[in-house]
């Protein structure tokens, strides 16, 4: 059992590359902030119940998708510089870039959930994950023309 786990591990490590990093922290952060978001519930005076626990579970199941998505940016440019000759110098960036800005989103509301519990938070914590999105946003941000 523990030969068979280690090799589906190392397989899809090596099948994400670069992308496994992202894409481990993205759903450890998913199934934190789901606990999370489920525990503080009792202290927002809302309810738990299973419509609410679907469409959270449908929501990281979509920023999966959307990581999917980058994933297919990503092969797509590579098709499209690999035809004209054009050796780029990355695989997934598009996929990473999704995905860091992502766990930073899981990373906000874990901290929100944890708040909301009534634990005090490290006042640096917050400031410090929203210029990490922000530099991500800002470092990726396209400029639409103007017609």
């Amino acid at each position: 059992m523990k030969a068979l786990v280690i090799s589906v591990w190392g397989a899809l490590m090596s099948a994400l590359g670069i992308l496994a990093i992202p894409v481990v922290l993205l759903v450890l952060s998913n199934i934190i902030d789901y606990g999370t978001g489920l525990a503080a519930a009792k202290y927002r005076e809302e309810e738990v119940n299973s419509y609410k626990s679907i469409r959270g579970i449908a929501k990281k199941i979509c920023m999966w998708l959307l990581v999917l998505v980058g994933f297919i940016v990503d092969q797509l440019l590579l098709y499209a510089s690999s035809t004209v000759g054009i050796v780029l110098p990355f695989t997934y960036l598009i996929a990473c870039v999704v995905a860091i800005w992502l766990v930073c989103n899981e990373i906000i509301s874990i901290l929100e959930n944890i708040s909301d519990i009534g634990v005090v938070l490290p006042p640096f914590l917050q400031p410090i994950v929203k210029n990490i999105k922000k530099q991500v946003e800002d470092k990726t941000t396209i400029e639409r023309e103007e017609k």
